[in-house]
């Protein structure tokens, strides 16, 4: 894929009590950083529509809709990941 692909940030559904949502914006914040690519962090509780979708499953990390992990960060998926669409 083009590079212009990673253009688009990586999200995070979480909701601010979650010790597991810190901790994977924590661990996915230095991998965001070195692939050049941006981290959006929503709230899940602040939209209807994503508590509907992702309630249990917080933390999930997805990016242009594609769900790479959820609950804890799967480093070696995300990175492969990043690197395909470089």
């Amino acid at each position: 894929m083009a590079t212009g692909d990673t253009a688009e940030p990586l999200v995070l559904v979480s909701r601010s009590y979650c010790h597991l949502c810190q901790d994977m914006e924590a661990a996915v914040a230095p991998l965001a950083l070195e692939f050049g690519i941006g981290l959006h962090v929503l709230d899940v509780d602040a939209d209807a529509e994503l508590e509907a979708r992702y309630d249990e499953l917080v933390p999930v990390l997805l990016h242009r809709g594609n769900e790479l992990c959820h609950y804890f960060l799967d480093g070696l998926k995300v990175r492969e990941y990043l690197a395909g669409i470089r």
